[in-house]
């Protein structure tokens, strides 16, 4: 029997929720409950095929737990060593890499230094010109921390002086300075799997309980051609960040959907904040997902996901080191890598060229041939070498 757990913390109604619709669900060898948590031993593996992490993000020892169970064999949905790299600065700069639109944004040094630094720790830190940084981003702006979430310490400035005022509050903090976006329209996606997604329309400005009681402003067939963009740039950036659970928000700007936030691997689905509807598309595909994962679990093996970013730069550095492709062989066969993010195996070295060309460099790791033995050095030599001396020849037995 396989168990599927969720891990989770003060919200109600999705994790019972979830674990009712697996269970009744009743596939064959598959079973669902909350996760129990005891004694965690080093490299000794869970009870679980897959967990569901919720709560993680805001306890650490959780996120050890998981990094542990995720290491011996269980999927983790999301994967918890990557979402310990992520943050929000590095998800704008691959979004553009990625061709989705994002606000201008730039990272601003912390306010006070970090503890245990001295100023000779930020030896290598110019002057930062606020006057360049409000001509590149303009007003009304926001700055916002460049890792976490749940609108903690942002602040919307219409000026350099509420900029600077904002700036003093910011204490330790690493910042975004980013430009607000005026929009017609706004959306929150949710995005489970890689593949499925679900837009809903969404008014930020409202009061939380009545965010998503909201339409769409634009119709028809430009209605249509929106959401299809919508819809793709919202798997290009779950795709890219490898998050199997997670919500992108869009700010609809001139007819162009910018992406706001889309690092949310805990996002909200509790039935009071996104409605019923919105509620049971959640939690009918968080169940079939997960009876999908546990299906395909193996146990001891890596189970994660890792998203295309990690998968491309896995696969360049595994063709470097076989020296048997180039970077954009190495970077078609990525195509080909499983859920696990594992390489697909190098291409055989190129067999050898015609007599007289030079031939190709052996895989590394591979066992050199003997050397053929060195003919008479030529009589001049490169500049700063020394001419190697011909060996006299063997003597005759």
């Amino acid at each position: 029997m396989k168990k599927i757990g969720i891990l989770f913390g003060q919200e109600n109604t999705f994790p019972q929720a979830f674990i009712d619709r697996v269970n009744q669900k009743a596939v064959d060898g598959i079973t669902a409950e909350f996760v129990k948590v005891d004694q965690v031993e080093q490299a000794v593996p869970t009870e679980y095929a897959v967990i569901i992490d919720r709560i993680s993000q805001d306890v650490p020892f959780y996120r050890a737990y998981l990094k542990n169970a995720a290491l011996t064999g269980t999927d983790v949905i999301n994967n918890p060593f990557w979402w310990s790299a992520d943050e929000k600065f590095f998800n704008n700069a691959l979004a553009v890499q990625l061709g989705v639109p994002v606000p201008k944004t730039l990272l601003l040094p912390s306010k006070h230094r970090p503890d245990d630094t001295s100023e000779n720790s930020f030896r290598n830190l110019g002057l930062f010109d606020w006057d360049k940084a409000f001509e590149k981003i303009g007003f009304p702006a926001f700055m916002k921390p460049h890792s976490g979430g749940g609108w903690k310490s942002v602040y919307k400035v219409d000026n350099p002086y509420e900029a600077m005022r904002a700036y003093e509050e910011t204490g330790k903090l690493v910042m975004l300075y980013q430009e607000a976006v005026d929009f017609t329209d706004y959306f929150r996606c949710y995005c489970l799997g890689g593949k499925d997604v679900l837009i809903m329309p969404y008014e930020p400005r409202n009061e939380f309980h009545q965010r998503y009681q909201t339409e769409m402003k634009t119709q028809g067939e430009a209605g249509e051609k929106l959401l299809a963009t919508v819809k793709d740039y919202t798997l290009r950036l779950c795709q890219g960040l490898g998050y199997d659970f997670n919500t992108v928000e869009f700010a609809v700007r001139d007819g162009i959907p910018i992406a706001i936030d889309f690092g949310n691997p805990a996002p909200d689905a509790d039935i009071n904040s996104v409605g019923p509807e919105n509620f049971e598309w959640v939690v009918e595909h968080a169940a079939n997902l997960a009876i999908e994962r546990a299906q395909a679990q193996q146990p001891g093996r890596n189970n994660l996901t890792w998203g295309t970013f990690v998968q491309k730069s896995a696969g360049q550095k595994a063709a470097s080191a076989a020296g048997s492709v180039t970077v954009g062989e190495a970077v078609h066969e990525t195509n080909d890598l499983g859920a696990t993010g594992a390489p697909a195996a190098p291409k055989k070295p190129a067999a050898p060229k015609k007599p007289g060309a030079p031939k190709p460099e052996a895989p590394a790791g591979s066992v050199p041939k003997p050397a053929p033995k060195p003919k008479p050095a030529p009589k001049s030599a490169p500049a700063g070498e020394a001419p190697a001396k011909p060996k006299k020849p063997a003597p005759k037995k």
